[in-house]
């Protein structure tokens, strides 16, 4: 009796020590664990023996850099953003919810393999840890982040696909059951013309062009600024990659590791398109038809709240959805559903395995996936391949139809087939003129004469669209060789403006038939311009105010895009037009600044005064003058504003954000840069060191290996010890 007496003692005891840690004790483990080592530059170099410590303290070290925009970026995609910016958030909010609700959330986290959901956990772990270890940071909204979070994600990017799908559609629909009249829908698209462009640059170069016979990659996003910090990334499991990670996310989504390096571009592949539905109303029930059948119309509802001072109030929303995707809005009078790619674990899955492949077998297999939706990928690798993958989920659609524009949703011929496979996309291998770029232009002159063939795919494949970008990168490119990490920076950063070649001629040729006056010194200026950016340009200045009015103005023939409307400003467009627009321009610098002598140094600035996401500027306080020009006008090194917030000067807002050269060899070197600094916190000695760098082209060495980041160590700690 003694003996069992004795045994159950030893049972409890045991039993007591091996209970479950509390969450906290669980985060501290984690903690002890991981390293974090800051640089010079206040890169993060996060050392973890998994891959989920390495993202637990990814995530943790991302929120010590700009927790507000790892916040940010959740409430807006987990459809949230209302409970914080008020009633005009809530069909951005919908947008979210009519493409996944939280238990779809829910639902997509526990199907996902047990090593995705150990990533999701360190992600929700790790940012949680830094918030109980920061009890001084306030969130806005989100207390606590959880694992199914990260899916909405989507393919990659925050925003992406979804981006595309027009809030104000959405809300005319909800509103009204009305589509938005044909002139709104003219007015919005002019605007999206007129903004700055969204794109980016890729460049791979063979070996076969370097000093070194390594090949080398560009990485040339261009994004808002400060939308992605700069991170490293290793684990004793295989994990060990460098470059841009968009606040929030538990991966790299541009940059390298030892033998590969990716870039994405955003693509004009079409990727989503839009069905027209025949609805049919049955005893109180909505159907669709469907072929010669019914489909019942899957409803479903939502409730939002939404900020009204200082409370919150509550909107309740229909949800209708066919097999084709959500009803978004309406077209010609009939519901319109969206269809684009949402598959969060896949997506999940293939832009964390991206990270760890160690050669082009395992890239090419990695692509097989197909979730990559919103992205063209430039590529380049240690065994010397470069490569470019236009696109990557294409659905495949019988060629009869139109579907540039809505189609039938009745008609069951105008569903998608199933996906085409990588091969039969539009892929480039090792060309044999050494290089490939990708400026969001067309594919068919990524590699000039060994090109893809517009003929051999079909035409929903690519836009055939070039844009300045995109010549101006050929012509660089062309006939080049003995490229340096130094010499690709400085052809990246090439001043030269092709729309002005063509725009501004036909302006000078107008003069000379009626001179006047007013624009002889003007004219002048533009006539002996060679045609390149500086900050000591009083012709870019001029340039740029006369071609911002001329898209913002000028007369838009159809079936033209950008490009060729420049052309066409340059030259047929009569020349009292082209004449008073430029004075218009004349005026407004006369205006603003006393003079129209103003060098673009002086006009074009950058400001960064706080963390806030949509930056304040300030005419009267400190800023620094900037040569770059903006990508609509063929600069590689795009740097160009969305908003202005009243002031006369320019201020940078998107173009080169986090860029970065790579050259891969026995071992990988490369150079990067951040537009202002790592930090969001204007205290952080990283708010604004690149700032200068950044603008004087003073790129910097990219710490990779252990030994060199520890002599560039000023920090070195786990997650919840202070700095």
């Amino acid at each position: 009796m003694k003996s069992v007496t004795l045994l159950a003692v030893l049972f409890l005891s045991f039993s007591c020590t091996q209970k479950p840690q509390t969450e906290i004790e669980e985060w501290e483990a984690k903690a002890k664990g991981i390293t974090i080592i800051r640089d010079d530059f206040g890169v993060p170099h996060i050392y973890g023996k998994t891959d989920a410590d390495a993202v637990f303290g990814l995530l943790y070290a991302q929120c010590e850099d700009d927790f507000n925009r790892v916040e940010q970026n959740y409430i807006w995609a987990t459809g949230r953003l209302a409970e914080v910016e008020g009633e005009e958030a809530l069909y951005s909010d919908l947008r979210a919810k009519l493409f996944m609700t939280e238990d779809e959330a829910k639902a997509n986290y526990e199907k996902s393999p047990e090593w995705l959901k150990q990533l999701c956990d360190a992600f929700a772990d790790g940012i949680n840890y830094y918030l109980y270890t920061h009890p001084e940071v306030k969130p806005k909204l989100l207390t606590r982040f959880e694992p199914w979070m990260p899916m909405y994600f989507s393919e990659g990017s925050i925003g992406g696909d979804i981006e595309r799908i027009s809030t104000q559609k959405i809300q005319t629909f909800y509103e009204s059951g009305m589509e938005i009249p044909e002139m709104e829908l003219l007015q919005q698209k002019k605007k999206e013309e007129m903004a700055e462009p969204k794109g980016s640059n890729g460049i791979a170069i063979s070996g076969d062009l370097t000093q070194s016979g390594n090949a080398m990659l560009l990485i040339n996003p261009h994004t808002s600024f400060y939308f992605r910090g700069e991170v490293h990334v290793v684990s004793e499991e295989g994990l060990n990659a460098y470059g841009a990670v968009t606040w929030g996310q538990f991966f790299v989504y541009q940059g390298f590791n030892e033998k590969t390096g990716w870039m994405h571009t955003s693509t004009y592949t079409d990727v989503m398109d839009e069905f027209k539905e025949t609805l049919v109303k049955n005893d109180g029930k909505l159907f669709y038809q469907y072929g010669e059948e019914l489909r019942p119309v899957d409803s479903t509802s939502v409730t939002l709240k939404y900020k009204v001072d200082e409370e919150l109030k509550e909107k309740t929303f229909p949800m209708y959805r066919t097999h084709h995707g959500p009803i978004t809005h309406v077209v010609d009078g009939q519901w319109t559903a969206s269809a684009m790619m949402w598959e969060p674990v896949k997506a999940l899955e293939q832009s964390y395995i991206r990270t760890k492949q160690d050669g082009y077998a395992g890239f090419r297999k990695m692509m097989d996936i197909r979730t990559n939706s919103s992205n063209n990928t430039v590529y380049a690798d240690a065994e010397g391949n470069i490569a470019y993958f236009h696109g990557n989920f294409i659905p495949k659609r019988d060629t009869i139809f139109d579907y540039d524009q809505p189609v039938n949703g009745s008609n069951p011929k105008t569903d998608w087939q199933g996906l085409h496979t990588v091969d039969e996309n539009i892929l480039v291998l090792n060309p044999k003129n050494g290089w490939i770029q990708n400026c969001n232009s067309t594919p068919y002159t990524s590699a000039l004469e060994y090109s893809p063939k517009k003929e051999d795919y079909p035409n929903y494949m690519s836009r055939d669209q070039e844009n300045f970008r995109g010549i101006h990168a050929i012509e660089l490119l062309t006939g080049r060789s003995g490229y340096t990490l130094d010499s690709l920076i400085q052809l990246a950063h090439d001043p030269y403006l092709p729309a002005f070649n063509m725009l501004l001629p036909g302006l000078v040729k107008a003069y000379d038939a009626h001179p006047t006056p007013e624009l002889k010194e003007p004219i002048e200026a533009l006539r002996q311009w060679d045609f390149t950016t500086s900050k000591e340009s009083v012709a870019m200045t001029l340039a740029h105010y006369y071609g911002t009015l001329c898209f913002s103005k000028a007369e838009r023939p159809e079936g033209m895009y950008s490009m060729q409307w420049v052309e066409y400003w340059g030259s047929d467009w009569p020349d009292d037009q082209k004449l008073s627009l430029f004075k218009e321009a004349v005026d407004k610098l006369n205006s603003d600044f006393g003079t129209w002598k103003m060098p673009w140094g002086e006009v074009n600035r950058y400001q960064r005064l706080n963390g806030d996401i949509r930056q304040a500027f300030d005419d009267a306080k400190p800023s620094i003058p900037v040569g770059f020009a903006s990508g609509t006008w063929g600069a590689l090194a795009a740097y160009g504003a969305r908003y202005d917030n009243n002031t006369k000067k320019i201020y940078g807002t998107r173009g080169n954000s986090f860029v970065a050269v790579v050259e891969f060899g026995d071992k990988v070197k490369a150079k990067t840069m951040l537009a202002g600094g790592q930090s969001g916190d204007p205290d952080s000695p990283h708010f604004d060191d690149q700032a200068q760098r950044y603008v004087d082209i003073q790129w910097k060495d990219a710490a990779y290996y252990k030994e060199d980041v520890l002599k560039r160590a000023e920090a070195t700690y786990h997650p919840g010890e202070k700095q």
